[in-house]
């Protein structure tokens, strides 16, 4: 039996540092009620008391379905919410005492509190007990009872459906009648509309583990006669079972089983039941992370559940998508639809679009012209076309002061790609022992590529910032891997350097040697002392800078590249997961050091 693992130090205590951990969170915005698991909005502590001014209200439940309900406490959403232990329903005294809170008496000049439940036994006593008392004591309170969810049988027995995430839209559009004003008969009138109009459907690839629990529940965990891992349609927000336990879907088919019950769930309208919305219908999509799903899947089944409303001929024109009703830790989603027809007027669904102060609503990037044929979203914004190969050298470049250079730098590429090609076994030896091996291969590829294109004409040649930057495309096509674009970055910043000076001349040559080489370090984060081509390349700069030609160039380089033997440990690449280097060089810096022998060769 597998242990659970939990952030948590006591499951006793644990709703207790809940809540503390929430009250350091939003120290302006929340406060607890003494003595109870009850969260208020701060409005409560001010001298002018909130319900003289606007109808309260008040959600709760188990805990374990954060953000619900805590999270929804805020203007044009909740007063307050009443926290349960784990997956119990809170008592009638804490519910009573968050009533007496946030509810004046009526000739008090009270406007009364509304009681938003989620349709689950222990919640409705509970709240409904609570409810009578404070109605006898001269608070004018009603209760609305949530019961969105699809996945059960109309006639199976009296319960009927459970409460699921659907009741944040509740939330959200009670509030805002408040926010606003209107009467609790008013405010109630539009919890119960928007109740009976949404559905929830859920699906879990594995359920949830209660903190507190001696072992992880499996219950999905197992897999078919086949071998198929399994899934549950269906499953409640208390990791209840659920309808069905299936093979494991893609994600559209998993969609269009949610679709599918709760259309076939539908809503009654005259005794019948009709689906639970048309084609041609406008809908809200919420998306909701029952815990465990990364967002990335989160957004995949977003784009399958609202691709197929969609296809079918319902528009969504607000898809909200995030953790608003879940159960722990289960990897599962429900999806809850509420179709904007019939009794959602516009006024409603305004409600629903005001703002909030509540930190776990999401407000919706809401699709406003639903009538034009797809989103704007849709359109994509156009790649900007240009010649890759002049984009960066489209300006007029300085002259060359260097007398046939065409001819020299031929010469010298031919030299430096013959000499890496000849050199591949040696660097492949250094590289089996400090590295993946590859090294050798990677540079004689890239050295045969270069070589290809010179012979071909393919290397402009009468400029050195188009020549790097062609050496550059030469290299991107060839070698792959972290050498590839460290090289490829070198050649790109050389090209660009040579781009913006006065005149090309030896010199020059040298500070667009150094940019070069300064932008491996820079962009790959290595140094000289990396054990890297660094090490070879910085001295190599610094020596051509100091006026030390080509030749001291060399030297120079093959000095950094053989004291990369005496460094124990490398900081950077492959070689940085081997323990013990001494006595092997780096072979990237003797690839450097190779080319520059080869460069000084052409001047002898």
């Amino acid at each position: 039996m597998t242990k659970p693992k939990k952030f948590i130090n006591n499951a006793s205590a644990a709703v207790d540092e809940y809540i503390a951990g929430l009250l350091l969170q939003y120290p302006n915005h929340l406060r607890k009620l003494s003595n109870h698991h009850v969260l208020l909005s701060s409005l409560f502590s001010a001298s002018v008391h909130p319900n003289k001014s606007c109808v309260s209200l008040l959600s709760g439940g188990g805990s374990g379905h954060e953000p619900s309900h805590a999270g929804f406490i805020g203007s044009n959403m909740l007063s307050g919410a009443i926290l349960g232990g784990i997956f119990a329903s809170p008592s009638v005294a804490s519910i009573l005492a968050a009533i007496r809170a946030v509810t004046l008496p009526k000739d008090e000049g009270g406007k009364g509190c509304l009681l938003i439940v989620k349709n689950y036994t222990g919640d409705r006593l509970n709240f409904g007990m609570a409810c009578e008392l404070a109605n006898a004591e001269g608070r004018q309170v009603t209760m609305c009872v949530v019961a969105d969810d699809c996945a059960l049988p109309r006639t199976k027995g009296i319960t009927g459906a459970r409460g699921v995430a659907g009741t944040v839209f509740v939330h959200k559009a009670s509030g805002g009648a408040a926010g606003r004003g209107m009467s609790l008969e008013e405010v109630t009138a539009i919890a119960n509309t928007v109740a009976k109009s949404v559905g929830s459907m859920g699906v879990a690839l594995n359920t949830v583990t209660v903190p507190g629990a001696d072992v992880v529940n499996d219950r999905l965990s197992g897999a078919d006669d086949k071998g198929e891992p399994m899934m549950e349609i269906g499953l409640g927000i208390h990791g209840e079972a659920g309808v069905k336990q299936c093979q494991l879907m893609p994600c559209d088919d998993i969609a269009k089983t949610m679709l599918e019950s709760i259309q076939n769930y539908g809503r009654e309208v005259n005794g019948k039941i009709v689906p639970l919305y048309n084609s041609g219908d406008q809908v809200i999509v919420l998306v909701n992370n029952l815990g465990g799903t990364s967002n990335f899947e989160m957004s995949l089944l977003a784009r399958s559940l609202v691709t197929q409303i969609e296809s079918a001929g319902s528009k969504a024109t607000r898809v909200l998508v995030g953790s608003f009703m879940t159960s722990f830790d289960m990897q599962g989603a429900s999806v809850s639809i509420l179709p904007l027809n019939n009794d959602m007027t516009d006024e409603i669904v305004g409600l629903i679009d005001s703002s909030t102060d509540a930190p776990a609503w999401t407000k919706a990037d809401v699709w406003k012209d639903s009538d034009a044929a797809s989103r704007p979203s849709n359109v994509e914004i156009a790649e900007i076309a240009t010649d890759t190969k002049d984009s960066a050298l489209n300006i007029s470049l300085p002259p060359v002061m260097i007398d046939k250079f065409d001819t020299l730098a031929s010469t010298i590429i031919s030299k430096c790609c013959a000499s890496l090609i000849e050199a591949e076994s040696e660097l492949t030896k250094f590289d089996t022992i400090v590295g993946d091996g590859d090294c050798g291969i990677t540079m004689a590829r890239g050295a045969k590529e270069v070589a290809a294109r010179l012979e071909s004409n393919k290397l402009r040649l009468d400029h050195p910032s188009k020549l790097f930057s062609d050496l550059a495309e030469a290299v991107s096509a060839s070698m792959g891997g972290t050498s590839g674009i460290l090289l490829e970055l070198m050649f790109r910043k050389a090209s660009t350097t040579c781009a913006s000076g006065g005149g090309i001349t030896p010199e020059y040559l040298a500070e667009s040697f150094k940019a070069g080489t300064e932008a491996i370090s820079f962009y790959g984060g290595a140094r000289e002392g990396s054990r890297t081509m660094l090490d070879a390349l910085f001295p190599a700069s610094t020596a051509l800078l100091a006026g030390s030609g080509v030749n001291g160039a060399a030297i120079a380089s093959r000095q950094g590249a053989d004291a990369t033997a005496k460094m124990q440990h490398a900081e950077a690449g492959r070689s940085n997961y081997v323990s013990d280097l001494k006595g092997t060089p780096d072979p990237g810096a003797v690839a450097v050091a190779v080319v520059f022998e080869a460069i000084a060769s052409v001047f002898v």
